[in-house]
């Protein structure tokens, strides 16, 4: 199991923010807030689906109640980092790996961690005569991964999603991945039945890959996206006569072939390459 503490960031600096403004502009060597970097002014944004007021969301943190314990558990909500400790400056809890080119928390619900959970279903590439195919150069099997095209920016992802208060990661990762990947919604009382049992036995074990900070466009100098990535490998062909449709949250889903050419929303290519050292597979 990977934790990383990752030296630097690169999709959540500089450039425009999702639906939002452009970041102050942040030079790679003054990203770290140890850096002396007396210019800056990072932009305040909060979009205004997060400053409504939804359940997932925390309460402005200038306001008189908000009383967070960063750090720490809060209530139900985890605001521990995988990082480590973080600062606190000024009632503000700042983003360990450093500037990002704004405060606030942008398109993220918690201030502080964003806690997620992202499983990486994995099982072999077959041919037509379902044999395991083995890349000519490397010798070795290939995998592939349940993969979702995500709506906000069209990159392909890991269908995880966010942890809920008072929820377990394993319980978010089963959640997620039947809300996003086999949308059981679509499918009969039977076929329900059928993924939620192949479900349980998959996701009784598995592999965790990486705990720690996400490179997410989504991050801000106050609010940032962390993740604990598991791989569930299908060994048993479970999933071949399922379709995978489409969740909520997604614009397409579908088996994705493994390798180093692959390109993958924030660090999730980080996350698929650990699964083939695990599997000792193709990269």
């Amino acid at each position: 199991m990977q934790t990383t503490r990752l030296l630097s960031h690169a999709s959540c600096v500089n450039g425009k923010y999702l639906n939002g403004p452009l970041r102050a502009n942040v030079p790679v060597e003054k990203i770290p807030f140890n850096v002396p970097f007396q210019e800056y002014k990072p932009v305040d944004y909060t979009d205004p689906v997060v400053l409504a007021g939804p359940v997932w969301a925390d309460k402005d943190i200038q306001s008189p109640d908000h009383e967070m314990k960063f750090n720490d558990r809060d209530g139900k909500v985890n605001r521990v980092s995988h990082y480590g400790k973080y600062e606190v400056v000024n009632g503000f809890p700042m983003n360990p790996v450093g500037r990002t080119g704004m405060q606030g928390r942008g398109l993220l619900g918690k201030w502080g961690p964003n806690h997620a959970a992202d499983p990486v279903v994995t099982r072999w590439k077959r041919d037509a005569n379902h044999k395991i195919v083995i890349d000519k150069e490397s010798k070795k099997p290939i995998l592939e991964f349940v993969g979702i095209k995500r709506k906000d920016t069209g990159a392909w992802a890991i269908p995880g999603g966010m942890v809920d208060a008072g929820d377990t990661v394993s319980l978010t990762l089963k959640k997620e991945f039947g809300e996003e990947a086999l949308n059981s919604i679509e499918m009969t009382e039977d076929k329900k039945n059928e993924v939620r049992k192949s479900l349980d036995e998959l996701f009784k074990l598995g592999t965790t890959l990486y705990k720690g900070y996400v490179d997410d466009p989504r991050n801000t100098d106050n609010a940032w996206m962390e993740t604990v990535a598991v791989n569930f490998h299908d060994n048993s062909d479970a999933f071949d006569s399922f379709k995978l449709n489409a969740g909520d949250d997604a614009g397409a889903v579908s088996w994705i072939a493994i390798s180093s050419s692959i390109n993958l929303y924030a660090n999730h290519k980080q996350f698929v390459e650990a699964a083939t050292v695990v599997n000792n597979a193709h990269w």
